[in-house]
């Protein structure tokens, strides 16, 4: 399984993004979401999503652990495959697909391309438990490195502690020190968790 790919931005799309990492060019699908985080950017980091079937061996490539956790939501909900839900995660920001789910909106879900009422119905009804509202959640904001936010926020819901206590720490870490390095940032959520 591969967990990400990090290497050079060999080329980028609205719908695929190629990294080359060690000589080998990956192709990732993405949504418009993960597009836009990689504008105008040389070197890339994509978490990843590996969909292999006999007909098929795809990548898909997201810029948040947020963006991925809410496609494996996706893709476990019947009807939703890989494509319909980049198609959702390309309409939608993650926090705003949350809030969607959370608040029931099936009717702005059906306008997404390939989505039906009953689909819609289905998505919220699927994910509505699944998806908890996170109140303090961290809006990134463009002097917050986003790789390192993320890696320190994966490494400590590893180490169990829960996700939004965890966002709730490093937001306050990463308000007061935006350039923290991930080990640093660590260290200092461990001591005030």
């Amino acid at each position: 399984m591969i967990e990400y790919i990090r290497g050079e931005l060999a080329e980028l799309t609205p719908a695929n993004a190629i990294i080359e990492c060690s000589g080998v060019g990956y192709m990732l699908n993405i949504s418009l979401s993960t597009f836009g985080a990689l504008e105008n950017k040389k070197q890339a980091k994509l978490l990843v999503h590996e969909v292999i079937r006999e007909d098929t061996h795809a990548l898909y490539g997201f810029a948040t652990e947020q963006e991925r956790s809410l496609f494996r939501s996706l893709i476990g909900v019947s009807g939703v495959g890989s494509n319909t839900a980049r198609m959702i995660l390309s309409s939608f920001q993650p926090s705003e697909l949350e809030a969607i789910i959370i608040n029931g909106d099936h009717a702005r879900l059906k306008n997404v391309k390939g989505i039906g009422v009953k689909t819609a119905q289905r998505i919220i009804v699927d994910l509505k438990d699944k998806i908890k509202p996170m109140g303090d959640a961290l809006i990134l904001q463009p002097a917050i490195n986003s790789e390192v936010y993320d890696e320190a926020l994966s490494a400590l819901v590893m180490l169990g502690f829960p996700r939004p206590q965890t966002q709730k720490v490093l937001k306050k870490i990463f308000d007061s020190s935006p350039d923290i390095k991930v080990e640093a940032a660590i260290k200092q959520a461990l001591a005030m968790m």
